[in-house]
């Protein structure tokens, strides 16, 4: 059965808005995605019920994408925790409103935000995620949506890097309201063998981000992608898969994505080549 592939705003556009929802997700729909990731970057930003209208308008499936900027984290020593909590209560509420199962992100820290630890610190700062992820993830649950954590690559965070690290973090409360989200440009950089690490995963798997592996169009690049979706199927993970690259054209989601050069001819050319080269590849 082939899989849904969704695409995410941020191909296009940051921040995402009411005024742009409705084109971006007319164009996704009409060059053959099915699903929409919707990063929340500040609450207001888009209106989820209004969302959810455009969405069974045009007939996609939801996911909703977290923003880590300045100040948001679960963990005190790189932000507010507090505020980060009603943050990510906002996202799944959003999620309820969409009817998206998925709230996926690096929720432990803001992106970029990087610090030296030894053992013993690491190991005190996957205690204060577990108890500060650990009402969220039953809240989640309850709402029958699974927070999906991202670990990104060590030029974007020094928190999760690896499956086997997010894994020996979050074990305790994997299940029912939390998962992994993962992402093949990060996997690219930090796994030794990027098929072996989805397998490990195996059901922590909640959803699961693509690109290329210069965060370009999927297909052209070097990545094993029938390697990886073999993995996928052998890890049982049936969810969609979600494009996620960057516009360069806004200057602090370019920054925080090290965008410093066009990524293919144009966005659009970038969502259409990678739809066509995921399902050339059977997905």
């Amino acid at each position: 059965m082939p899989r849904t592939i969704a695409v995410n705003t941020w191909v296009w556009t940051s921040p995402l808005t009411d005024a742009t929802l409705e084109p971006l997700a007319r164009k996704a729909a009409d060059f053959g995605y099915q699903a929409l990731e919707l990063p929340l970057e500040s609450v207001g930003d888009w209106d989820p019920a209004r969302a959810r209208e455009v969405l069974d308008t045009v007939g996609l499936a939801a996911i909703v994408v977290g923003a880590m900027g300045p100040d948001r984290s679960l963990l005190a020593r790189a932000g507010d925790v507090g505020a980060t909590q009603d943050y990510l209560r906002s996202c799944i509420a959003a999620a309820q409103t969409l009817g998206a199962r998925v709230v996926a992100g690096p929720f432990y820290a803001p992106t970029g935000v990087t610090w030296r630890m030894d053992a013993g610190e690491r190991s005190a700062v996957a205690g204060e995620l577990r108890e500060n992820l650990s009402a969220l993830a039953e809240e989640a649950a309850a709402a029958d949506i699974t927070l999906a954590i991202e670990p990104l690559n060590r030029y974007e965070t020094s928190v999760l890097n690896t499956v086997e690290q997010s894994l020996d973090a979050l074990g305790p409360l994997i299940g029912p309201g939390l998962g992994l989200a993962l992402d093949t440009y990060h996997l690219n950089i930090e796994e030794k063998k990027p098929d072996d690490a989805i397998r490990t995963a195996g059901a922590a798997i909640a959803h699961v981000q693509v690109c290329g592996s210069d965060r370009g169009a999927v297909g052209d690049d070097h990545t094993d992608w029938p390697g990886i979706l073999r993995a996928l199927d052998d890890a049982a993970y049936r969810g969609p898969l979600g494009l996620e690259s960057f516009t360069g054209e806004n200057a602090t989601i370019a920054v925080a994505a090290s965008v410093w050069r066009p990524l293919a001819p144009s966005q659009d050319d970038l969502a259409v080549r990678s739809i066509a080269a995921l399902r050339a590849f059977g997905t």
